[in-house]
């Protein structure tokens, strides 16, 4: 079984338009959204719910007033001042570091877990596909990310499917971390723009360290061809593979009003071809 991860350094790159795209033409594959902050896969993919469970991670203190003798020695302990003078606690405040919880001295304090969220198994009309929505401000989306793409696993094992495509997280922190151990490899989707540039070289960075090997799609190449060049000799020097350029074309667009990807909705756009193309590169790098 292989896992293809697509990333970038950055929200807004075309990561989840390619994935719809790879979706039409990946054979036998799970799909996977891993960016569980700001899932959006859904849109295109329109999924059946076929499974939903509760997410839950961290905690917050919650104070008993009839246990609560008033003594104090919790206001005392919290690094966060998340105890108001009338022994109630701020949940936004609180960091759920358990200090209060622990030191009680009439264990008036509760210490639940909080729910943060649901993950889900849904049949789409290219597969079956594990997605997330975690709650607004909350946390622990690396724990999210790790979940989604484990249970992804099982599904592919239950249904014997050699594929696993996920839309990962943006950035360098923690849900990317927790999206890409393991993987086969992760495709890096990246803007020809200076911050572009930048971005691309911590994403390698970041996947080199865990020993993820790193190919190249540039979007909206045609933009900046100095920028272009640019990434393409970076890439080379870093030793990522190029798969492709995507060039920038307003079809794209008009296809996400339509709920559909690219190929569904003109299969001559050249935003189309570009596609078949990077798709066909990246399955004679991974020997799909």
């Amino acid at each position: 079984m292989k896992e293809l991860v697509v990333i970038s350094g950055k929200g807004g790159t075309g990561k989840t338009t390619l994935v719809a795209g790879f979706a039409v033409l990946a054979k036998d594959k799970v799909l996977c959204d891993a960016d569980v902050d700001a899932a959006d896969l859904h849109l295109i993919m329109d999924p059946a719910v076929q499974e939903r469970h509760d997410f839950t991670g961290g905690h917050t203190a919650v104070i008993n007033s009839d246990k609560c003798t008033q003594c104090g020695l919790c206001r005392d302990l919290c690094r966060w001042d998340a105890i108001s003078e009338g022994f109630v606690v701020d949940s936004i405040e609180c960091e759920g570091c358990g200090v209060c919880y622990y030191f009680c001295p009439e264990k008036a304090i509760d210490f639940p877990e909080n729910m943060c969220g649901q993950w889900f198994i849904s049949n789409t009309r290219f597969g079956p596909m594990v997605h997330a929505r975690l709650g607004i401000a909350e946390e622990n989306s690396g724990k999210l990310v790790t979940l989604v793409r484990q249970e992804a696993k099982k599904l592919a094992e239950k249904k014997q499917m050699n594929l696993i495509l996920t839309d990962g997280p943006p950035g360098v922190g923690c849900p990317v971390i927790a999206s890409i151990g393991g993987a086969t490899a992760v495709l890096i989707v990246a803007e020809p723009t200076v911050s572009g540039k930048h971005d691309m070289e911590r994403v390698v960075q970041l996947a080199s360290h865990f020993r993820v090997p790193c190919l190249l799609c540039i979007n909206k190449y045609d933009l900046n061809l100095g920028e272009t060049e640019a990434l393409e000799a970076l890439a080379k020097y870093k030793g990522v593979g190029i798969v492709g350029k995507i060039p920038f074309d307003p079809t794209f667009t008009k296809a996400m009003v339509q709920g559909k990807t690219i190929l569904e909705f003109d299969g001559g756009a050249p935003g189309t071809e570009a596609i078949l193309e990077v798709w066909s590169n990246i399955s004679e790098s991974l020997k799909m």
